[in-house]
């Protein structure tokens, strides 16, 4: 299974450009108003077309209705949509069905017992994103830059399908795949110079440390 990994939150061109160059397997585009990674369909339209044949192009949605999702869909053709909210397994199986796209479905994780709903989405989603639960007071259920015990994950089914989000950046990525193993990555705030800006050079760091944990664990 080839690792994957997934740059989230772009909204500019060199971000984009500098996200590809380095490898990622998909690129995220965030619909939330209230995050600062909040881009308009029309403008992740116009990104995505850098990414075709390159990168899968994942629209991030939180509770977002049918109307909304119609918006983003036709505006940005995805490759894929990313549902972070309160979803349920039935509203993540209707949109399957609704749009012909697979649907990666968030969890945020404190303990192991945020694990264990899994359990209900597995052969409904496509693919989970394991994100850390949002501090107190936080408005965003996800890029909020905070881990949570990459411990965890070694009790979950050797079959779940998923990325690991939550705080990683060049500094911890490697102490992040030494203890998870996961099959993909997901990052966002770890790659940014301020909440939304992502910065290119954050962007190459990152990448450079994958890359140089991947070498040691195949040493």
């Amino acid at each position: 299974m080839p690792f994957d990994i997934k740059i989230c939150g772009l909204k500019t061109d060199e971000a984009l450009a500098a996200a590809l160059a380095g490898g990622a397997s998909h690129v995220g585009f965030i619909f939330f108003v209230k995050s600062p990674r909040n881009i308009k369909t029309a403008e992740a339209g116009r990104l995505r077309k850098a990414a075709i044949g390159k990168a899968k192009a994942v629209a991030v949605t939180v509770d977002a209705d049918d109307a909304t999702l119609d918006a983003i869909v036709e505006a940005m053709s995805p490759d894929m949509l990313q549902l972070h909210g309160n979803e349920t397994p039935e509203r993540v199986a209707y949109v399957k069905t609704r749009y012909g796209l697979p649907v990666m479905k968030v969890f945020s994780v404190r303990d192991a017992d945020d694990l264990e709903p899994i359990a209900l989405y597995r052969g409904v989603a496509d693919r989970f994103l394991l994100d850390a639960k949002p501090p107190a007071g936080s408005e965003l259920p996800g890029g909020n830059g905070v881990p949570f015990d990459w411990r965890l994950l070694a009790g979950l089914d050797a079959g779940v399908d998923y990325m690991l989000s939550g705080g990683l950046n060049a500094a911890n990525i490697g102490e992040a795949l030494l203890l998870a193993n996961p099959p993909g990555i997901d990052v966002s705030s770890g790659v940014e110079s301020a909440p939304g800006v992502k910065d290119t050079a954050l962007i190459e760091s990152f990448f450079r440390a994958v890359r140089a944990a991947q070498a040691r664990s195949a040493a």
